[in-house]
């Protein structure tokens, strides 16, 4: 899960859900913060030496962003535009250090499911979207720290 347009999609997706239980009058302005941050971020120059650090924020962006959604009245106005600009920045961030310009647009379109997810919220469904933001956290959870983990594959083995 490293490079290409599969973490900011994931980062993209958790705010489109996380947006889906914001106020309505903030989603626009939110969606183009987060398009905005995005693509200033990724003309940023980031070091590769800073790879490790950028995907680990970008990660743990997905935890918060998706847990939002299990606020109890969901993430106030401030707070929508706060995690559109995070998620921006880490979206752009991971592209600049192992991606290219492409990905990032393939990446931006997963934000547009907060306008379905409202719609489900409003609806009685809520509770579908929630589960799968609770997936993203899983997933993030396990991509964070599978570099981190000692496992067959990843460290040379000790009979070597």
């Amino acid at each position: 899960m490293r490079g290409g347009a599969l973490p900011p999609a994931l980062l993209a997706a958790a705010l489109g859900f996380a947006l889906a239980f914001a106020p309505r009058r903030e989603l626009a302005l939110a969606l183009g913060v987060f398009v905005g941050a995005a693509a200033g971020a990724v003309l940023l120059p980031v070091a590769k030496t800073w790879e490790e650090a950028v995907f680990l924020g970008c990660w743990a962006s997905v935890v918060v962003t998706a847990l939002t959604v299990h606020l109890p009245r969901g993430p106030t106005a401030p707070a929508a535009l706060a995690l559109a600009a995070n998620a921006g920045l880490w979206a752009g961030a991971v592209v600049g250090v192992a991606g290219a310009p492409l990905d990032l647009a393939r990446a931006l379109p997963w934000a547009l499911l907060a306008f379905p997810g409202a719609w489900l919220a409003a609806r009685g469904g809520g509770l579908a979207v929630k589960v799968v933001a609770s997936w993203l956290v899983a997933v993030a959870i396990l991509a964070a720290s599978l570099p981190m983990l000692p496992t067959p594959g990843y460290v040379a083995d000790h009979v070597e």
